[in-house]
Formats: C-alpha cells, sequence, structure tokens
C-alpha cells in the first residue's frame, strides 16, 4: 500500500508517454506540438498553471511524445538554483545535443561564453568569510581593494567592447550549433518549475533566454506559476509597483495554460492508487447493506469538495493520502460516514482555526453552525446544496451529543409537525425542511446514536487504534 503519490514514480513509456495520465491530457500535447512544428524558426512558450497542478508530469510525458520526432532538453530550475551562472548551467544542457559533426562548434560556442561570464570576487570577502580575520590580513585586503578599484574600472571599460562583440559571436556560434544537430528541426528547451527559483536566478534565466538565445531553431518551454514567478520578479527588483506582466511579456511569445481535469476521474484514480477498495470492499463491509453505497459517497463527496474549493491537484493528493492513512484506524464493521469523514480532512487543512475550536470543541452549536456557513461556498443550489445541508446536519448531531454527554436529540414536535431546535445557517427552504428532514433521518438510525464528533475526529487525527 503506498502512502505518497509521487509524480517523479510515474512510469512514462516512450512509445506512449501518456498511458499513464490519468488526466486525459494526450491531446493537449497535440495541440502543442502542431505549434512547435510550424514554427520552428524558435519562440517562447510559457505552460502557465498554479502550482501542484500537475505541469511537471504533463511537461516530461510532453517531452517523450516529441523525442522521435525533434530534439529535447529538460531542465528543471528549481533544482539547479544552487549555480550562480544561468548561462554556465543552459549551454551546459546544451552539450548533450553534440556529435561528432558538432563538437568542435560546441567548444567554439563555450569560448564565446565563456567571455561573457564576468568572475570578479574582492579579497575582501575572501576575508571575511575565513573562519578567523586577523588585523594584519584585513588591513592588506583593504589596501589591495582600494589599489584595485581604479583597475578593475579601468578592465570593466576594456572587456565592454569584448563582451558587446563576445555576444554576437555567441549568439552566431550557437546559431551554427543548432543547425548542426537539429536536422533541419528544432530543439525544444524545456525549463521546468521557474517559479520556485531563488528571485535572482529565476529573473537571470528569463534574460539569458532572451538575449544569448533567442535564435533561430530552438524552442523554450518555460513550466511556469506566473502568479509566483511574478512575485519573484517584484521582489528581485524590490518594487511592488513593478509591472510583473509587462515584464514578462517581453520573454513570452506564447502562453498556454492546461484545462483542469475531470475531478471525479481523478478521484477514481486516487481511490485506487490509493488502494481504498481494501476497506470498503473488504469482506466484512461487502456483507452490510448500510456500507453498499459508502465507495461511491466517498468518491461523490470528494469530487465536489474539490471542484467547488478549486484545490490543486497535489491538494487533493494530499487529502487522500491522509484519509487512507485515518482509514487505518477504523474496524470494518465501523460507520466512517464518508462524506462527513472526508469533509473534515479537508477542513484540517482548509480551515485549520474552524478544525481546531470544533475538535476542543470551543464552540457553541448554534456559533459553530454559523462558523461552518462561512466556510460554505457561496451561490450554490441543487443537489450540491443538499450535500453542504446534510453534512451540516451530521456536524450539528455528532458535535450536540459530544456538548450533551449523551445522545440528544436536535428535534422537537409542535403543532406543524417536526422541526429543528437549532437553525441551519445554510438551509433556505421554509422552517429549514431539508435540514430537519436530513436530522431525522440521522436520528432514526439507532445504530449511530451516541456516536460524538471525535469518533471521526480521533482517526484523523491519529490518536485512537482500531479494535478490529
Amino acid at each position: 500500500m503506498k502512502i505518497k503519490h509521487d509524480v517523479n514514480n510515474i512510469a512514462i513509456d516512450p512509445n506512449n508517454p501518456f498511458e499513464n495520465c490519468k488526466l486525459g491530457r494526450a491531446k493537449y500535447a497535440e495541440v502543442l506540438t502542431s505549434i512547435v512544428e510550424t514554427y520552428a524558426d524558435g519562440f517562447v512558450l510559457a505552460i502557465n498553471n498554479e502550482w501542484g497542478t500537475g505541469k511537471t508530469t504533463f511537461v516530461k510525458m510532453w517531452q517523450q511524445h516529441l523525442n522521435p520526432k525533434l530534439r529535447t532538453i529538460y531542465f528543471n530550475a528549481w533544482e539547479n538554483d544552487f549555480e550562480q551562472n544561468p548561462l554556465a548551467a543552459i549551454v551546459s544542457e546544451l552539450s548533450a545535443l553534440q556529435d561528432k559533426k558538432s563538437e568542435k562548434i560546441f567548444k567554439s560556442l563555450i569560448e564565446k561564453g565563456a567571455v561573457l561570464t564576468k568572475h570578479i570576487i574582492p579579497q575582501i570577502v575572501k576575508a571575511i568569510a575565513s573562519k578567523y580575520i586577523d588585523t594584519e590580513a584585513l588591513h592588506e585586503t583593504i589596501e589591495k581593494t582600494a589599489e584595485g578599484i581604479t583597475e578593475i574600472f579601468s578592465n570593466e571599460i576594456k572587456n565592454y567592447a569584448t563582451k558587446k562583440k563576445g555576444f554576437v559571436e555567441f549568439r552566431e556560434k550557437l546559431t551554427e550549433f543548432i543547425a548542426a544537430t537539429e536536422n533541419k528541426k528544432p530543439i525544444v528547451f524545456f525549463i521546468d518549475e521557474l517559479d520556485r527559483c531563488r528571485p535572482d536566478y529565476a529573473v537571470q534565466i528569463l534574460e539569458n533566454v532572451k538575449h544569448f538565445f533567442s535564435v533561430s531553431g530552438i524552442v523554450f518551454v518555460l513550466s511556469i506559476d506566473k502568479i509566483q514567478l511574478s512575485h519573484a520578479i517584484r521582489g528581485f527588483y524590490g518594487s511592488d509597483k513593478i509591472n510583473s506582466d509587462e515584464y514578462l511579456r517581453r520573454f513570452i511569445d506564447v502562453e498556454y495554460s492546461i484545462p483542469e481535469p475531470n475531478t471525479k476521474d481523478f478521484c477514481k484514480y486516487l481511490f485506487d492508487f490509493f488502494e481504498f477498495d481494501v476497506f470498503f470492499n473488504s469482506k466484512i463491509r461487502k456483507t452490510k447493506n448500510k456500507f453498499e453505497k459508502d465507495k461511491t459517497k466517498f468518491i461523490d463527496a470528494s469530487s465536489l469538495l474539490f471542484d467547488k474549493y478549486r484545490l490543486p491537484l497535489r491538494r487533493q493528493e494530499k487529502i487522500f493520502a491522509n484519509a487512507r492513512i485515518a482509514l487505518n484506524l477504523f474496524s470494518d464493521q465501523w460507520y466512517i460516514f464518508p462524506e462527513l469523514f472526508i469533509t473534515l480532512i479537508f477542513l484540517k487543512g482548509y480551515s485549520g482555526e474552524f478544525y481546531k475550536k470544533f475538535y476542543e470543541m470551543k464552540f457553541s452549536l448554534e456559533d459553530m453552525l454559523k462558523s461552518f456557513a462561512e466556510i460554505v461556498p457561496k451561490n450554490i443550489e441543487g443537489e450540491t446544496l443538499n450535500h453542504f445541508i446534510h453534512t451540516e446536519a451530521m456536524l450539528a448531531y455528532f458535535y450536540n451529543n459530544s456538548l450533551a454527554g449523551s445522545p440528544k436529540s436536535l428535534l422537537k414536535t409542535d403543532s406543524n409537525g417536526e422541526a429543528s431546535i437549532v437553525k441551519s445557517e445554510i438551509d433556505l427552504s421554509e422552517n429549514n425542511r431539508i435540514f430537519t428532514h436530513f436530522l431525522s433521518v440521522i436520528e432514526s438510525n439507532f445504530d449511530i446514536r451516541g456516536i460524538t464528533h471525535k469518533f471521526l475526529l480521533d482517526k484523523i487525527e491519529l490518536i485512537e487504534p482500531s479494535t478490529n
């Protein structure tokens, strides 16, 4: 049984790269491939989606999809931002494309790139960085630094002309190298997780791509979360007023966002991946009619929550992983109230303050329902609204049992029939008719009389073992 959904371990078959894609994204790769092949002269494509939406997996699958027809390079910027010189890192990745025909050209490319790289380390930095700084060494360093300022500035003036010439020669040599390796097909250079880099490194990569590598025959694909990358840009320049959208337009020619996947399909995939059937379809549970719809309820409730709160795929994975761990503490013969169970796990991460006060019984019953209503999505109706009212009714019943210390009804009977003694904050029907109905159904099930809110929460918190 697996506890972690690691995208790096998803098998990608070179002959059928999207075979294990559970999000139906092969068609989007086909669209992007046609764009790359059509505009082979070179451009910068940005795949812009939020963190945790599966960009890395998509990019790696797409790379394998391209490999038979084009030459590709994958560079994870975040994993390499320890490197101080992005130019060297990018050129190093290009080295994988060299062959006997282009080996000599690549060597010349490196020589041209060396002219563009500056490494001036002041002596004073060396002295300060040492474990101990003796006075004599410090004075000597300061003296040498002062004497060297004029020389350094003079050299910078001389180097400017050299670097300007070197810039032109570098691009010419890069164009020559690509032409020698591409076989009339563009090179597709993937730069992944750019938004997770150090701000200075991310900006330097963008500047390098724009100024040094904007040549015919190379297509750059940047995998980014544009909002996070914009934060990095503003942080690097030290100003919240910088127009990051305009700044990024200087570098990005085409922007593409992968459409959101079908949430229910992804929930079914996670259900299988984490082996929930081991619990839901155990021999004991399969013999009990009262549990026969639990699997469907669990998947339906999960997909509804994830849809309405627009959770990234990675958050969905975490919730399923936590749910699977908690299920290990349930007996096969116990109710798990699947809709409430997955909602509580979701709330633990989504609204920690509500969850904590609910767990510690810091709410009155009325205040708990008001706080829950504030979390519920606005403008919902139909079956979605009924789902949240049903969840609200279960929260109310089990929480009230805990407050009372024993089973206590939330219903009363008057001349108008059955009614709830507490007001639902989300049921807008006359006299809380829907909320009252759900409470009546819950209270009529004598199997769950006396169950408190801690029954589920102690399993979620991993503090109560199963008595299987």
